[in-house]
């Protein structure tokens, strides 16, 4: 899917919502899109393995970290998971892991930043629930596509 987020602002004006210049392309498909679904969680990445262990069916998880750049939220194992099981791609507000290897990967992967350290595994948080960063509210079913250039969220599929 080529996704070109300044054609599908210019197509929907006053329909998509901009996602404020945050995250670093971190994957090896540069655009992608898809249904959003979100996790909400801190620290914490037990739940991330639980969503991309399930099948993706094109959709991009939206990881809400709430920002840490402690520690990494998703890595190469996770990364490969998402592959496997068919998701579009992974938005994390918070810090990835093994870089390299992801960037070798079919899926998009967009963070604020890398971290060596991996995360505390309690099974602590939220899913498919809306979450707030970046400007924009990511809300489980509408749809997100992402590209060089941005981030863009809208209510309905615009491809």
């Amino acid at each position: 899917m080529n996704i070109q987020t300044a054609d599908l602002c210019d197509a929907h004006e006053g329909r998509v919502r901009v996602v404020t210049q945050m995250f670093r392309s971190y994957g090896g498909r540069r655009s992608f899109g898809g249904p959003i679904a979100t996790l909400k969680l801190f620290e914490d990445n037990s739940l991330v393995r639980t969503a991309l262990s399930g099948p993706g069916e094109g959709r991009v998880l939206v990881i809400d970290g709430g920002g840490s750049l402690r520690c990494a939220l998703v890595g190469d194992q996770l990364a490969q998971l998402g592959v496997s099981n068919g998701w579009a791609g992974i938005v994390v507000y918070g810090c990835i892991r093994d870089a390299s290897a992801i960037g070798k990967m079919d899926i998009g992967v967009l963070a604020l930043a890398t971290h060596p350290q991996k995360s505390i595994k309690k099974g602590v948080g939220e899913q498919n629930i809306p979450v707030t960063f970046g400007g924009v509210t990511f809300v489980p079913g509408h749809y997100l596509y992402a590209d060089d250039d941005g981030v863009i969220v809208a209510e309905q599929t615009l491809l």
